[in-house]
C-alpha cells in the first residue's frame, strides 16, 4: 500500500532510534540523492539511481526512507536546521551592526547554492500537482519562518528597530529571497546583482519595522498633598 505524504512526514517527524551505523547510511543516502537530484532533476530521479551513487542496496532505502518525497522532506528539514544555525551565527559576529551590516552577514552566511536551488524548486512543482503533499510543503515553510523570523526580529530590535507584523515580514523576505535567487545563479560575477539583492532585503527590512521608541525615564509616583 502506498505511503501518502502525511504518512511519509508523519513518520520523518517521530523520534526514532538511530544507531552510528545507520546514521552514516542516512548520510550518504542524502548526499548522493542531492547529487542525483541535481544531475537528473527530481522528477526522473529514481531509488535504484540514488542506492547506486550510495553504494547501497534499495534494502537500504527503504530501511531509511518510505519514499523520495520522504528523503527530500529530511533532506530539507536539516538543511534548514544548519541555515538557522548559520544565521544565528553571523548576525551574534555583529550583534550591535547597523541593518546593513547585519544583512550583509547574513547572506554571506546563506548563500544562493545552485543545486540546492534547482532541486527545491523541482520539488516545489512536484508538490504543486499533488495536493497532500502541497499542505506538507505548506506546514514545512511555515515552521521555517516560525523558527527564523524571531532570529530576525531580535536583530532588528538590537539596531532600534521594531516589528509590528512578524508574519508579513516573513513573506516579504520569502519573496525577496525566492525572486532573487535566480538572478543570483543567472550573473553569479555580477556584483551589481548581489548588491541589488543586499538592497532590496534591506528596504524590505526598513519598510516592515519602525525606529523603538527611546527609552524613557520612570514616572515619579505623584506626591500626596500636604
Amino acid at each position: 500500500m502506498p505511503t501518502t505524504p502525511e504518512q511519509a512526514s508523519a513518520r520523518h517527524a517521530a523520534p526514532q532510534r538511530v544507531t552510528a551505523r545507520r546514521g552514516r547510511t542516512r548520510r550518504r543516502l542524502l548526499d548522493a540523492a542531492l547529487e542525483v537530484f541535481a544531475e537528473t532533476g527530481f522528477g526522473r530521479s529514481t531509488v535504484e539511481q540514488i542506492c547506486e551513487r550510495a553504494g547501497y542496496t534499495r534494502g537500504a532505502f527503504y530501511s531509511n526512507f518510505v519514499s523520495l518525497d520522504e528523503l527530500f522532506l529530511a533532506m530539507w528539514e536539516e538543511r534548514s536546521a544548519r541555515m538557522l544555525d548559520d544565521l544565528r551565527a553571523a548576525l551574534a559576529d555583529v550583534p550591535s551592526a547597523p541593518p546593513r551590516e547585519a544583512v550583509q552577514a547574513a547572506l554571506a552566511a546563506i548563500p544562493v547554492e545552485d543545486a540546492w536551488y534547482r532541486v527545491s524548486a523541482e520539488f516545489t512543482a512536484h508538490a504543486l500537482r499533488n495536493p497532500s503533499l502541497r499542505d506538507v510543503v505548506v506546514a514545512r515553510e511555515q515552521a521555517i519562518q516560525d523558527t527564523v523570523l524571531p532570529v530576525v526580529v531580535a536583530a532588528l530590535e538590537r539596531a532600534g528597530r521594531r516589528v509590528a507584523d512578524p508574519a508579513a515580514l516573513g513573506h516579504a523576505l520569502v519573496a525577496v529571497h525566492d525572486g532573487t535567487a535566480v538572478q543570483v545563479l543567472l550573473e553569479p560575477d555580477a556584483a551589481a546583482v548581489h548588491e541589488r539583492r543586499a538592497a532590496l532585503f534591506l528596504n524590505v527590512l526598513d519598510a516592515y519595522s519602525t525606529p523603538a521608541p527611546p527609552d524613557r525615564p520612570p514616572t515619579a509616583p505623584p506626591t500626596s498633598p500636604s
